[in-house]
């Protein structure tokens, strides 16, 4: 991998982190249409990198609404929780399905399902999941309304984008349209609920890297990645709000179905 790779990967992270379109499919098919072959353990680092990047811009953008969530923990242990406490029991409640099914089947997704084609099938799936949560029921409640069985089942959709493709952003806000909430409602809930499941994938990996040795130009590749990811993703951020507030899902679902269809020919031609 060189520096001109690096910026790509980061700015394939930073945008597609965000917006409903999958980044683990985007770095596997990356990978695999420009042949960027690296060592396992170089590829995976590289990740954590990246993923670094946008979880920054995730604390960047919504600073205020956590330095709020932190500051509420005490109402929630005395059980007299505030709008911001209710955030905080609904973000916690929303991990518990994905820290479940990292546990039980990490190594199953890792070693199996980061492929081309199961990408291309994620990629299919999510899109007509998406299509279909514009097409059914009203959507007027704020991220304010999320019960705790909101959160679970939310928590739910971003457990099941664990498998590339699917795509954390995109399951989530469908799910929570089919619920009810708005598009930019359901993002906002998302984003927060990200930060939980990132972190800790992030240190998981870093622990399990934390004896590789790495020289100056690995570390190079490693800053400029987690740089451009934090600078593209932030800005993904604040525009795709911005979109959701008055814009439908489909755009994102056509470009998935394009893309799975792309890579279902690319491995057949192969």
């Amino acid at each position: 991998m060189n520096l001109p790779a690096a910026v790509l990967l980061g700015i394939v992270q930073g945008l597609t982190e965000f917006l409903p379109v999958s980044s683990s499919a985007h770095l596997i098919l990356a990978r695999a249409f420009f042949g960027w072959e690296t060592p396992p353990e170089f590829g995976l680092a590289f990740d954590v990198a990246l993923h670094v990047g946008t979880l920054s811009a995730i604390f960047i953008y919504f600073h205020r609404e956590i330095l709020s969530m932190a500051a509420a923990v005490p109402g929630v242990v005395r059980r007299e929780p505030d709008p911001s406490g209710r955030l905080v029991e609904n973000v916690v409640i929303g991990t518990l399905p994905v820290v479940v099914v990292a546990l039980l089947f990490n190594d199953f997704i890792e070693q199996v399902l980061r492929t081309p084609g199961v990408a291309a099938g994620a990629l299919g799936v999510g899109a007509a999941l998406m299509l279909g949560a514009e097409r059914l029921g009203p959507r007027s409640h704020d991220e304010h309304a999320i019960t705790w069985l909101h959160a679970l089942l939310i928590g739910c959709a971003q457990a099941s984008a664990l498998v590339p493709g699917m795509s954390r952003s995109g399951t989530t806000i469908a799910l929570a349209m089919l619920l009810g909430f708005r598009r930019d409602a359901a993002a906002r809930f998302t984003f927060l609920l990200a930060i939980p499941a990132m972190l800790a994938a992030a240190a998981k990996e870093a622990l399990e890297l934390r004896h590789m040795p790495l020289g100056s130009a690995a570390g190079e590749l490693f800053a400029v990645g987690t740089i451009v990811s934090a600078v593209v993703g932030y800005v993904t951020i604040k525009y795709f709000l911005r979109f959701l507030a008055g814009n439908r899902l489909d755009v994102f679902a056509y470009y998935r179905l394009a893309l799975a269809t792309l890579t279902v020919g690319w491995l057949w031609a192969r």
